[in-house]
């Protein structure tokens, strides 16, 4: 499951996604992030006990998403951080399985791939 989020998203916002996704996909093998949200998706991974797996935030631009926004585009070089994030977590050939979900407080979202690594 990749993440992407605001400065200003809390534990609880990705917590929030988490819960929601693993009810509507079932369980949830380990979680992704960028470098630079490393300490948010670690502390989620610790106090779920979840594998988090890291990406460069250099290998984000021209990643093709299901969604579009402009302001992603502009300011991370793809259409959705958290389904970017999502397919390079899961490798090669790596499918999502949805668009991505936004946390109820909007100031984080959350995609599913399927894929060889998760």
């Amino acid at each position: 499951m990749g993440f992407g989020f605001r400065r200003g998203a809390s534990l609880a916002s990705l917590a929030g996604l988490l819960d929601t996704l693993t009810q509507r996909f079932g369980a949830i093998d380990a979680l992704a992030g960028t470098q630079s949200m490393r300490p948010l998706v670690q502390s989620l991974g610790q106090a779920r006990c979840l594998n988090v797996i890291l990406v460069a935030d250099a290998h984000l631009p021209g990643v093709t998403t299901l969604t579009q926004s402009a302001q992603s585009l502009q300011a991370r070089g793809t259409g959705s951080v958290a389904e970017a994030v999502a397919l390079l977590a899961a490798g090669p050939g790596a499918q999502l399985l949805g668009p991505r979900h936004i946390s109820t407080d909007r100031q984080a979202t959350a995609a599913i791939a399927i894929g060889t690594s998760l």
